[in-house]
């Protein structure tokens, strides 16, 4: 039975009774009448009662309905029917947005939404990092009123944003600074998407490249000079045989120079672009050690011959500790070039005749520290932190003439982080130098008995 029908057979029902009680007192229509009073009442309430639930589930969905009858339990059920559809719908959506903001969140750029007056409507953490950005407190700020870089300006007021814009991040410092590049991109109607990303390391590696192609360049140059001057004057000048041997000299040291140069170059690429050393590989500490005094004495004779002359005094070396000194884990190579260019930088910084002190000491939580003091001239506070990087020279003119590269601390320090070990430089004007690489207990153990022993 349909439900226009159902609620007609019911009013006719209430009708029909009250003229029946009415036709007692000869009242027949008034008993229809007051029939189909009651039941407009009678329905009226339920309306009521149907319309009340309905304000009440906008509130709380689960409210449940009231006991209906007819057409009205059927749209009760309905409603409930599609209220449970939408909330799972609702529900699935919400879903959605929040992956997507876990999404956004854990992006390595930053996000910002911006409205069409671009007010920030929404940040992810990166964009804060970047920016200085509160989440909550920057809600529907101008973008423009927080972030003032003048390229970021320009491009929304121009509404330009074919190209990204490279802008220093309001944190930024001298000590850490933050190098910024972001992107908009329009969408909807006038919204912005606007993406940023730290491009600080990319700018100082770019730097740095220019730099070491500067270097390198200016490295090469200078010995290609000199020897094109020297070939220049044997084609052109006869020389006596003294000449010609000195100037055959000079080119052969030039030569050597630029072999050293382009030998440390390699080193240090190969030791970049290399796999990590293989921590199952144990060398006797000794054998480096004493690998690296006789080339030490070595380099310090050629070095005083070549600066005094032949009766010139030599360093006073001090190796001790190598008695006690057990085997390492890792790449024999390497760990002989590092401890030999730090010996070798102290040679070379080191008057003739001053005192070089290399010990290698043990530690009490099993790891080692190996030491190299010298009685040179020192360090200046403001170079220490650069003597690592590549070509940094304190004194160049000094450098050169010994045959120094630049290279060799740089080639510590690479080796030393391979090896999971540290450089610590220790100096002041006129009181020496003193440089520590400290070894992890990881990568020592003691040296096997032998029979000898």
């Amino acid at each position: 039975m349909s439900p226009l029908i159902s609620r007609l057979a019911i009013l006719l029902s209430f009708m029909a009774v009250g003229a029946a009680l009415a036709a007692l007192s000869g009242q027949s229509a008034v008993g229809l009448a007051a029939g189909a009073v009651l039941w407009l009442a009678l329905d009226s309430w339920r309306a009521l009662r149907f319309v009340n639930w309905l304000a009440r589930i906008r509130d709380n969905p689960a409210t449940p309905p009231p006991r209906f009858f007819g057409i009205r339990k059927e749209a009760s059920e309905r409603v409930q029917r599609l209220l449970r559809k939408q909330a799972l719908e609702a529900a699935e959506h919400e879903s959605r947005l929040h992956n997507m903001q876990s999404a956004l969140q854990a992006s390595p750029n930053g996000v910002i939404i911006l409205d069409e007056q671009e007010h920030i409507e929404w940040c992810n953490r990166m964009a804060c990092e970047h920016f200085g950005l509160d989440a909550r407190r920057d809600l529907n700020q101008r973008v423009t009123h927080l972030l003032r870089a003048p390229t970021l300006v320009k491009s929304l007021a121009a509404r330009d944003f074919d190209e990204a814009v490279t802008l220093e991040s309001p944190l930024s410092t001298a000590a850490r600074p933050l190098r910024l590049e972001a992107r908009l991109f329009p969408y909807g109607q006038g919204r912005l998407l606007m993406l940023s990303r730290d491009i600080t390391v990319i700018e100082q590696a770019e730097a740095m490249r220019r730099d070491f192609v500067a270097n390198v360049s200016h490295e090469i140059r200078t010995p290609l000079t000199v020897l094109t001057g020297f070939i220049e004057t044997l084609q052109n000048l006869p020389l006596d045989e003294d000449a010609r041997a000195n100037t055959l000299k000079r080119m052969a040291q030039q030569a050597a120079r630029m072999k050293t140069l382009v030998d440390d170059l390699l080193t240090l690429s190969r030791i970049e672009g290399s796999a990590s050393p293989d921590e199952r590989e144990w060398t006797p500490v000794r054998a480096l050690l004493q690998r690296c005094e006789a080339d030490a004495r070595a380099l310090s004779a050629n070095l005083s011959a070549n600066l005094s002359g032949q009766d010139a005094p030599r360093h006073e070396f001090v190796f001790e500790g190598v008695a006690v000194a057990g085997e390492i884990a890792g790449s024999a190579k390497e760990l002989q070039s590092a401890l030999f260019n730090i010996i070798n930088n102290a040679i070379r910084y080191t008057p003739p005749g001053g005192r070089i002190e290399v010990r290698w000491t043990p530690e009490p939580d099993g790891g080692a520290r190996f030491s190299v003091r010298d009685s040179g001239p020192g360090i200046a506070p403001e170079h220490i932190p650069r003597l690592t990087e590549r070509f940094y020279r304190v004194d160049s003119d000094r450098s050169r003439a010994s045959g120094g590269t630049g290279l060799g601390l740089s080639i510590v320090k690479h080796v030393l982080q391979r090896h999971d070990a540290a450089l610590r430089i220790e100096s002041a004007p006129g009181q020496g130098a003193c440089f520590t690489a400290t070894f992890p207990a990881s990568r020592l153990r003691a040296a096997p008995a032998t029979a000898a022993d």
